[in-house]
């Protein structure tokens, strides 16, 4: 065994940048095999101790908005955008302030975290597969970007994956309802999270039941299908040939957590940390070939004069709130970039690495979501965890797909609380507190009065939520401006963003069927799109109003391809460019297909760790000494290496 450097210090074989989903999966499978790895995280790494967990929890509970970054404490070294720097304006159009210089005709209204753990500290848990289809719209479909890969070659990493993160799902349901292939007998580690009642209310007035989103469009049939989510449920004896699975407990807690309890509060946190997160993978690596450092951000990836990477530059900071730092470096055979799909681009831009194709920051994506929501007409018990457990799955494929965005549809277990604030609007509104806090106070309700109006509203309250695929375009992108830089001198990133005429046909398709939904149901249908502060994404198309949010799902800007010409990474991850720089994530996708797309990003960590293992092992074989003639070694490792 070779013995690990010196803290921050020495020669690495692996350097990962960012201690999220797809570096912590990279760290593990690459120390699990004896090399020695480096992972820097620009932001803090207090989250993994049970004590740092309800500090977070506390600072979620006394947050008075709360959205994704709200539990997690603000970090001027490594600063972070988040959904309230965006504010619509009276008439439309948006201003933003924060980390993200905005200048696109729409918002680029996603987030992200730099944390120790990562975006996925915050994400929903939904971990459904890419349908055959996503991998190929250009061929099938006439639009987008083809991957260079397809199902079959991502499905046992899928499987590695499921595996990795503790998926709980119905693998036979997700085949006859979705279509999408599994080997056979296959089961996941964990039986799936049980169906709210607010899933059963809608399946038994919308299965069977056909919508037609256009007048005279074919009917299509709804089915309410439960969603696999990495989140802890009853382990499947069956898994593994029968050897089960054993789920992993909370960071820093280890026997607590083994299983979803339903809190509503999961995203952003869930309290018993019975949702997955980064923190379980890094609690399992191997300590002493994975070292982690917090409080370093990344500034430059550092290469010679062939395109090798050597490593990185890095910033070392001690105080989040006021940051002074040291500039050091670190060195290593392979660098692999897992900062997040914006601050991969941004890193790329500023170290000039990568830019043949010129496609570095381009084809920024996500899964612009539209709500809606109404008013049923009988309690439905909503505000139970998690926050969705079922969706309705029929519009990501087929025929229509050539003119408009497919879309996934969730159901919301948590009433109007995306599309309104529920329930704390509702008590502030009764309360007689309108959203602009420059106007009187009205006339509210009190004591008995108040309970009995809330108990009458919120839970009858119904909503859904479409992701709609968005498609590659060049003209969204990340940039850098040496003139907007953060508190520690690095460029932010400069984002140009707008909506195709596709994704906004999706969004009328959308709106159509939400209507038919609360038609079936029964509700009343409150669903209103106007410009406003709450509303940066306002839009009019063809004489309609839409409002859309982000996703949190970042995607594109290195994007992956068959070609140096036209893409930044193979489909190893691996920069063109650059034989030893990897940049993993959802950065690399093609398209963003019609799926939550966190599992996906863990199957192509996985894969890619793969290839950097061959890449290493080859690195190191050691020079054949013989005959002219002889045969190589069988296992050309270093030797000492596990």
């Amino acid at each position: 065994m070779s013995p690990a450097p010196r803290h921050g210090r020495g020669r690495y074989d692996v350097i990962v940048v960012g201690a999220g989903l797809s570096g912590s999966l990279v760290a593990k499978e690459l120390g699990d095999k004896g090399w020695r790895v480096l992972v820097l995280e620009a932001g803090t790494g207090t989250l993994d101790t049970w004590p740092g967990h309800l500090d977070a929890l506390d600072t979620f509970y006394g947050a008075l908005a709360k959205v994704p970054n709200s539990p997690y404490r603000p970090n001027a070294a490594a600063p972070s955008p988040d959904v309230l720097d965006l504010t619509g304006l009276p008439s439309g159009g948006y201003r933003a302030h924060g980390y993200f210089v905005q200048q696109g005709p729409l918002p680029y209204a996603t987030d992200y975290l730099r944390a120790r753990g990562g975006t996925v500290l915050h994400w929903l848990g939904l971990t459904p597969r890419m349908h055959p289809e996503d991998f190929r719209t250009r061929r099938a479909y006439g639009y987008g970007r083809d991957w260079p890969l397809g199902y079959d070659d991502l499905e046992p990493h899928y499987r590695a994956a499921e595996r990795a993160l503790g998926v709980a799902g119905n693998a036979a349901e997700q085949a006859a309802a979705i279509g999408l292939p599994f080997p056979d007998g296959y089961v996941y580690p964990m039986h799936e999270i049980p169906r709210s009642y607010v899933d059963d209310v809608f399946a038994a007035r919308l299965d069977g039941a056909t919508v037609r989103e256009a007048p005279g469009a074919p009917g299509t049939t709804l089915r309410v299908v439960g969603t696999p989510h990495a989140r802890n449920s009853t382990p499947d004896r069956r898994y593994d040939g029968g050897l089960g699975y054993r789920p992993a407990g909370a960071a820093g807690l280890p026997n607590y957590g083994e299983r979803c309890v339903g809190n509503a509060s999961c995203v952003p946190i869930c309290p018993v940390q019975a949702k997955y997160t980064p923190l379980k993978t890094q609690a399992a690596w191997d300590r002493r070939r994975v070292r982690l450092l917090t409080h370093a951000v990344v500034s430059r990836v550092l290469a010679d004069g062939n395109g090798r990477a050597l490593g990185v530059e890095y910033q070392e900071y001690e105080d989040p709130a006021t940051p002074v730092a040291t500039t050091r470096t670190a060195e290593a055979d392979v660098v692999v970039l897992a900062a997040h799909a914006v601050e991969n681009a941004r890193l790329l831009l500023v170290s000039r690495l990568a830019g043949h194709s010129d496609q570095v920051g381009r084809n920024l994506m996500d899964h612009p979501v539209l709500l809606g929501w109404g008013l049923a007409g009988h309690p439905v018990g909503p505000f139970r965890g998690p926050a969705s457990t079922a969706g309705l799955e029929s519009f990501r494929t087929g025929p229509a797909r050539r003119e408009r965005a497919p879309f996934r549809i969730e159901i919301s277990n948590w009433g109007w609380g995306w599309p309104t604030g529920s329930p704390g609007s509702d008590v502030a509104r009764l309360l007689g507190i309108g959203a602009d806090s420059a106007q009187p106070r009205g006339k509210g309700v009190f004591g008995a009065r108040l309970r009995a109006a809330l108990g009458e509203e919120i839970g009858r309250q119904v909503s859904v939520q479409f992701l709609m695929e968005q498609e590659a375009e060049e003209r969204n992108r990340v940039t850098v401006d040496p003139r907007h830089r953060d508190r520690l001198g690095n460029p932010r990133p400069v984002i140009t963003y707008d909506l195709s005429d596709r994704v906004k046909r999706g969004m009328a398709a959308a709106r159509t069927v939400s209507g038919e939904i609360f038609r079936l149901l029964g509700a009343e249908d409150r669903t209103a799109y106007a410009p406003g502060p709450l509303s940066p994404g306002h839009f009019r198309f063809e004489g309609r109003g839409f409002t859309f949010n982000g996703a949190g799902h970042g995607g594109g800007t290195h994007i992956m391809g068959t070609s140096r010409g036209t893409s930044v990474v193979d489909a190893w991850q691996r920069c063109w460019d650059h034989p030893n720089l990897y940049a993993v994530g959802c950065g690399s996708m093609p398209s963003m297909g019609t799926s939550n797309p966190s599992l996906t990003m863990a199957a192509l960590a996985l894969r890619s760790s793969e290839r950097i293992h061959r890449d290493l092992t080859e690195a190191h074989r050691p020079a054949a000494v013989g005959p002219p003639g002889a045969a190589p070694a069988a296992d050309g490792r270093k030797e000492g290496r596990a």
